[in-house]
């Protein structure tokens, strides 16, 4: 596999896609369903299941929850609200104009976390799958696969987008100069201030991800 110049990595929850407006559209559907009583249950089970994946895994914990509810058919209303939920809706401003101008530039890809059935449900559903011309990687935990992303996408240079600070830091260590890292302040892990002082500055910070068009230029002369 020839190497590319420059490939840009996109992460999607908060950074392409307003992820925090899915959760919130969630509680509300939980709420209206099973009362709020309940609904907190499940989110006590999804935040138990991501501190033991190291990951959001909504079906995951909507299975547990169906466990302790095997009675009750609206659970499995809710699988499909998740599945058909209309992702397109919830890209960010400016989402899909970035990711074009920088294939104008160079190699475009999607590089997540998340389980095997609900993240890529969502990138596609979302139009971002296309958007990236099919190059999409989900992986448990992202910053342990880099050479596997390596090797599919191999790369003189590597941009990285991203809303949570620790993988970027986490690519920096790993590929140094190699690798320009781009933070969007968007999403609720932007305003945490354990998250800011646990992950040194990257080398780019945006205000939202739409700057990323016009910035992306100069990303390849650097």
């Amino acid at each position: 596999m020839s190497e590319n110049p420059v490939v840009f990595l996109f992460d999607v929850d908060n950074t392409l896609l307003d992820n925090d407006r899915v959760t919130a559209d969630l509680r509300r559907y939980l709420g209206d369903t099973f009362g709020a009583e309940i609904q907190t249950r499940y989110w006590s089970i999804f935040e138990a299941l991501r501190a033991e994946l190291g990951y959001a895994d909504y079906l995951g914990a909507l299975q547990r929850f169906r466990v302790e509810r095997p009675r009750d058919p609206h659970v499995l209303d809710v699988s499909g609200f998740l599945l058909d939920y209309p992702f397109g809706e919830q890209v960010f401003p400016g989402a899909l104009e970035s990711v074009a101008a920088c294939a104008r530039l160079g190699t475009v890809a999607i590089l997540s976390d998340g389980d095997a059935v609900f993240q890529p449900r969502k990138i596609m559903r979302s139009g971002l799958r296309e958007a990236v011309g099919g190059r999409v990687l989900v992986y448990t935990h992202k910053e342990r696969m880099l050479g596997d992303v390596e090797a599919r996408l191999p790369a003189a240079r590597y941009v990285m987008v991203d809303d949570k600070r620790r993988i970027l830091a986490a690519l920096k260590t790993a590929w140094g100069a190699r690798v320009t890292t781009i933070f969007p302040a968007q999403g609720h892990y932007a305003s945490d201030p354990a998250q800011a002082a646990a992950a040194p500055e990257p080398d780019v910070r945006i205000a939202a991800i739409a700057e990323l068009a016009a910035l992306a230029p100069s990303l390849v002369r650097a």
